[in-house]
């Protein structure tokens, strides 16, 4: 989804390292479908919904901290009005321990650093890097599943990451490839 809002709407344009990389990811992720028996639709909706997502950030051309700030702002009112009612009903559990309230507070933390990190990157990656960088996080889990909980782990699976895997390691060649192009080309000006 990200590469096609990047390459179709921004017009990025891919080396053909990037465009190798993407068939990888493209014939990982079809094999991991074929395997699965359906369509994964949750998956879709959600590279959709991150796809828009990160469009969006990209095309409003502002920092991090204030498009989060926005969004936050638009958060904050069904969640205000939830928490009223919660209050009317005597239900809210905000207030009625202590720790429980500081952990509450400092869970902002937890998800408001993470967002800043996606929103920074977002706005200054192209968006078809950041769609295939996306490909980090169900490396992670596969890895967590496998590792931690000792999921089975079928030919299947292991056939499909690892074109997943090839994917990202020449996505990190490349980018190496490229930042190491962009630094020697400062350093020559200077």
């Amino acid at each position: 989804m990200f590469w096609c809002f990047g390459v179709l709407v921004l017009k990025e344009k891919l080396r053909l390292t990037q465009k190798l990389s993407l068939n990888f990811a493209g014939v990982g992720v079809s094999i991991l479908t074929v395997a699965f028996g359906q369509l994964p639709l949750v998956a879709f909706g959600l590279a959709l919904s991150w796809g828009t997502y990160s469009l969006i950030k990209k095309r409003l051309d502002a920092g991090s901290l204030e498009t989060l700030s926005i969004e936050m702002v638009f958060a904050l009112i069904p969640s205000a009005i939830y928490m009223f009612y919660l209050v009317s009903k005597n239900e809210a559990q905000y207030g009625s321990d202590l720790w429980f309230s500081l952990i509450l507070m400092t869970s902002g933390l937890v998800t408001v650093i993470p967002l800043l990190m996606f929103n920074s990157a977002a706005t200054s990656l192209p968006l078809t890097i950041t769609g295939l960088l996306g490909y980090i996080n169900p490396t992670i889990m596969f890895l967590v599943g496998f590792i931690v909980f000792h999921e089975p782990l079928t030919f299947s699976k292991i056939f499909g990451f690892i074109f997943i895997w090839t994917a990202l390691i020449l996505l990190g060649f490349d980018m190496y490839r490229s930042g190491r192009a962009v630094d020697q080309s400062k350093s020559q000006v200077i």
